[in-house]
């Protein structure tokens, strides 16, 4: 089980992700085009270029956690824009603060 706390750090692919890769491509995207250490415990958030679909990737200390979410109709209507960045962070804290 992967277990979000409020010092986690969440980092979102701003751009779409082909969802034919598994964790090998997964973590060679976060290496190669985010410049960010797939080890680091981060969870890293992708989306398919249909906007149905989502990935998250993140490792625990023994190995990789792969989870994955498919809409059965409609589209993710949030994500963030592309201005100059490939990943957006998101901030953890302020939504476990609102929600407590």
């Amino acid at each position: 089980m992967i277990q979000i706390t409020p010092h986690m750090r969440i980092m979102v692919a701003v751009e779409p992700v082909d969802f034919r890769k598994g964790i090998d491509g997964l973590a060679r995207l976060c290496r190669t085009i985010f410049k960010q250490d797939p080890f680091s415990g981060y969870l890293f958030v992708f989306l398919n270029r249909g906007r149905t679909s989502m990935k998250v990737l993140c490792y625990d200390g023994q190995g990789f956690w792969v989870c994955q979410k498919r809409l059965s109709q409609g589209r993710f209507k949030w994500w963030p824009k592309s201005h100059q960045e490939d990943l957006k962070r998101l901030s953890v804290q302020k939504y476990f603060c609102k929600y407590k």
